[in-house]
């Protein structure tokens, strides 16, 4: 069984042009870091030509699907019928993507398979973390 679950997602990007772009992201979720998931845009998506992703709470997309939620540089918040808008902020400005609500749901219960939400402690490799702070620490 692979540990990591990787979807493609069409994301509209929210400019204040009249029409939304839509531009490719996968989503991602690592069972070796099971409280974040990630979403990968590829450089041809983003204003300076290299690829981006973002890593943030597995539990803050979860949450973010049904009401407002996150003060960070990551916020999610319900819109619509079946979207949900994950905002990204960050020195450079704002980057605002809109997401199909039932996308999130598909990837969210592929993750929840791999490492049950409230379960993600169990996944945890402390030693081996450990051992990293200890070897960046020198």
């Amino acid at each position: 069984m692979s540990t990591v679950i990787e979807q493609a997602v069409q994301a509209r990007l929210v400019a204040s042009a009249p029409q939304m772009e839509s531009v490719p992201a996968t989503l991602r979720y690592d069972r070796a870091d099971p409280f974040a998931v990630s979403m990968e845009f590829p450089a041809p998506a983003t204003l300076e030509g290299t690829e981006v992703s973002w890593a943030f709470a597995r539990e803050l997309l979860t949450e973010g699907m049904e009401a407002p939620a996150g003060v960070g540089d990551v916020r999610v918040r319900p819109y619509g019928y079946d979207r949900t808008v994950l905002e990204f902020h960050a020195v450079e400005g704002t980057a605002m993507v809109h997401i199909r609500t039932s996308d999130l749901r598909r990837f969210l219960k592929r993750a929840e398979e791999l490492v049950p939400a409230g379960r993600e402690h169990l996944f945890m490799d402390l030693d081996e973390d450990l051992a990293e702070l200890m070897r960046d620490a020198c």
